[in-house]
């Protein structure tokens, strides 16, 4: 099993650093907090002001914004659930940096959709039936009920594994708006994204070797 799991997040590297090298670097380096704040809190990111981005934007800006919103949420309550269980170092500093990014992403892209007039995805229901929306990487209600039942080493392998294949989805929803949206700062994200989860997928693949 560990070895089908390592082989799932080598040819996502392997993808991963394709994208990269189309769309700049990142020096992934690992930040080293362990701050936490409750899932629920995400939610008060969408009762913030409307803060819509400079310039034009189009269908695909807000497609964009919507989705990774949901996605990033996932992405959230995956970080709190190893943190809740691993007793793993350097797992640990790299859950909080993938919370530490993304939450204030989620804010931020909440700002956008409220200043276009258009409506802010609950964040309180990652992991859920996110309104039917298709959104690459983004984890079954199996892989998370699994992930939540790993402890110990099994929920570093997991988690590390299951994070590779969601910011894999992120990096091509990133690219999706690279082609197809307008609005420079949403753009501007999308290659924070690209370069940033290209980088962190190289760490978890790092991981998941330690591990062995």
């Amino acid at each position: 099993m560990k070895h089908a799991k390592h082989a799932l997040a080598a040819a996502v590297l392997a993808a991963a650093v394709v994208t990269l090298s189309a769309c700049g670097g990142s020096d992934g380096t690992m930040s080293s907090g362990t701050s936490m704040t409750p899932m629920k809190g995400m939610g008060q990111s969408s009762s913030g002001p409307a803060m819509p981005a400079s310039g034009p934007h189009n269908a695909a800006d807000v497609t964009f914004s919507t989705q990774m919103i949901s996605h990033h949420a996932q992405a959230v309550e995956m970080t709190d659930l190893v943190l809740a269980s691993t007793q793993n170092a350097k797992v640990r500093a790299l859950a909080t940096q993938i919370r530490n990014a993304q939450t204030p992403e989620i804010t931020t892209m909440s700002g956008w959709l409220k200043g276009w007039g258009e409506p802010v995805p609950d964040t309180t229901m990652a992991g859920q039936d996110m309104g039917g929306m298709s959104m690459d990487g983004m984890m079954s209600d199996s892989e998370m009920n699994q992930l939540k039942q790993a402890q110990g080493t099994q929920a570093d392998t997991e988690f590390l594994t299951l994070m590779s294949k969601h910011h894999a989805g992120a990096i091509e929803m990133s690219k999706t708006e690279l082609t197809s949206g307008q609005n420079a700062a949403a753009k501007e994200l999308a290659t924070s994204i690209i370069e940033t989860q290209t980088a962190e997928i190289a760490d978890m693949q790092g991981l998941l070797n330690s591990i062995g």
